[in-house]
């Protein structure tokens, strides 16, 4: 689909005049069609998250977690959940926003009643419903897999999650700004997609790391989102941290705010 179709299809079914929730679900189901024609995003959505949940399974059985309060399933499960937020969402969403600026779709939306935050939300839209509705699945199906059974405080799960969600969504637009094109954006995701995979407890939970370690470790943007979401899952934890985990979590979605007002560019880098 060119540019030009998706921003006509976007016109369409959100003619002059309509409110926001229309033309946002206008661009919604435009960009859903676009997700359903790329192979390659369409596997990062749906098959990457549960690809590297079943490579990390023999490694997280081999882990030594007595002590911890921590199983095989309350460590697999959570880093699951992280990775539907870094490769359904937060590179899905890089590439999605280089290729629409890059194709002069950004551009000739802007012109039309769409503002600037409905674009930005328009084209996350697909990819963040998907994501949500995988971490749903997720929840349940792989509770019962993996005999963990529920969250024992589904709020902090919840908490982590749309926190999460938000905050990849930032940075995914903040990041497009460095990509050239939708190819070089999978290159520019990676040193957050490994910093997150090293540090932030989705391979190694932050519990298992010496105190000062962790504790510097836990600064990065996902490693609170993890932690909220690895307590949600044992049942909680102390209040006091689950409130420093919160001020984290927010003072990053603060910052992928500002950077999107900063950097994040409307017109082609030619």
């Amino acid at each position: 689909m060119s540019a030009n179709t998706v921003a006509a299809r976007t016109e369409e079914r959100a003619p002059a005049g309509t409110g926001a929730g229309a033309r946002l679900i206008a661009l919604g189901r435009a960009e859903l069609t676009l997700l359903v024609r790329n192979k390659t995003a369409l596997f990062m959505t749906l098959v990457m998250p549960l690809t590297m949940a079943f490579a990390m399974k023999q490694a997280v059985s081999g882990m030594n977690l007595a002590g911890t309060g921590l199983s095989v399933g309350t460590v697999l499960l959570p880093a699951t959940l992280g990775y539907v937020l870094l490769f359904a969402v937060y590179s899905n969403l890089t590439g999605a926003y280089a290729a629409r600026r890059e194709e002069l779709v950004l551009k000739r939306l802007r012109t039309g009643e769409l503002r600037d935050p409905e674009i930005l939300a328009g084209t996350a839209l697909p990819s963040v419903t998907m994501g949500l509705a995988q971490c749903a699945l997720l929840v349940v199906l792989g509770g019962i897999v993996l005999d963990t059974g529920l969250p024992g405080a589904p709020h902090l799960l919840i908490a982590g999650v749309l926190i999460g969600m938000v905050m990849v969504v930032g940075l995914a637009a903040a990041s497009s700004a460095l990509a050239k094109s939708a190819e070089s954006a999978q290159l520019v995701v990676l040193p957050i997609t490994f910093l997150s995979l090293a540090g932030s407890g989705m391979v190694l939970p932050l519990d298992m790391l010496p105190d000062r370690f962790a504790t510097v470790l836990g600064l990065l943007p996902l490693s609170p989102v993890m932690q909220l979401i690895r307590d949600g899952w044992i049942g909680g934890a102390d209040a006091g941290e689950t409130l420093k985990r919160l001020v984290i979590g927010l003072v990053w979605v603060g910052i992928a705010v500002f950077a999107v007002k900063r950097w994040f560019r409307w017109e082609p880098r030619r």
